[in-house]
C-alpha cells in the first residue's frame, strides 16, 4: 500500500509530510471549471473527486490516493487566480474589511472506496489600503494564489482573524485528512494514541 497525492501544490507536500507518511506525487491535468449555478462546496468535493480519479489507472490497486482542491469564496463570489494586476486589486479590494470563506474539498480513493469531504473557514481581513495592495501587487506574490494571496507570505498582514481550520487556507485541513485515512488503515501516531488510552 502506497499513498500518492495529486497534487502540484508544494504548500500541500509540505503540509502531508507533516503527518509523518511516505508518499509520491502523480498529477493529471483537468477542467477546473466550476458550475455558478451549483453550491461551491459541491462543486470543489467534486474537483478533488475528479482530480483523484485522473491519477486512478497510474495507481495500484491498493495504492491510496489522495487530492485537494480550495477556493476562495464571498457569498456566491468565486475568487481564482488573478489574471492580471487590476485583477488582483479589485480582488483585494473586495475583500478588504470583510469576511470570506475559504473552501477545500478532499478526496480520499482506495479501489472502489472513496471519502469526499468539504472544510470550512472564515478569513477576515482588515481594512487595506490602496498603498498596501499596490505594494503587495508589485511584490508578484498574488498571482498564483485563489483570491490574490496566501497566508505563506506578506500577505500574512492582511489578517485580522481565522475562524477554523488554519492548514485549511493553506490548501490541506490536516486533522480532517488524518481522520480520513485513518479510515482507510493508515496509521497515524497510532501507538501514541494507544498508550494515552491504556
Amino acid at each position: 500500500m502506497g499513498l500518492i497525492l495529486a497534487s502540484k501544490s508544494p504548500r500541500r507536500r509540505e503540509l502531508l509530510a507533516l503527518l509523518g507518511v511516505e508518499f509520491k506525487v502523480i498529477t493529471e491535468d483537468i477542467d477546473e471549471a466550476i458550475d455558478s449555478s451549483v453550491p461551491v462546496i459541491d462543486e470543489i468535493k467534486r474537483l478533488s473527486f475528479e482530480k483523484a480519479l485522473a491519477v486512478k489507472n497510474e495507481a495500484l490497486e491498493d495504492d491510496i490516493i489522495i487530492a485537494a482542491d480550495t477556493v476562495v469564496a464571498l457569498g456566491n463570489r468565486i475568487f481564482g487566480k488573478p489574471k492580471s494586476e487590476e485583477d488582483a486589486k479589485a480582488m483585494l479590494e473586495t475583500l478588504s474589511g470583510r469576511t470570506h470563506n475559504v473552501i477545500t474539498g478532499i478526496t480520499v480513493i482506495k479501489g472502489k472506496k472513496t471519502d469526499t469531504r468539504a472544510v470550512e473557514t472564515q478569513v477576515t481581513f482588515r481594512d487595506l489600503s490602496e498603498t498596501e495592495i499596490s505594494a503587495y501587487i508589485k511584490t508578484g506574490d498574488p498571482f498564483d494564489k485563489a483570491g490574490a494571496y496566501a497566508l505563506q507570505g506578506i500577505s500574512t498582514i492582511f489578517v485580522h482573524s481565522i475562524s477554523g481550520d488554519h492548514f485549511n487556507v493553506y490548501g490541506l485541513p490536516v486533522s480532517t485528512l488524518a481522520d480520513m485515512l485513518r479510515g482507510f488503515g493508515v496509521k497515524i501516531l497510532d501507538e501514541c494514541m494507544e498508550d494515552t488510552n491504556a
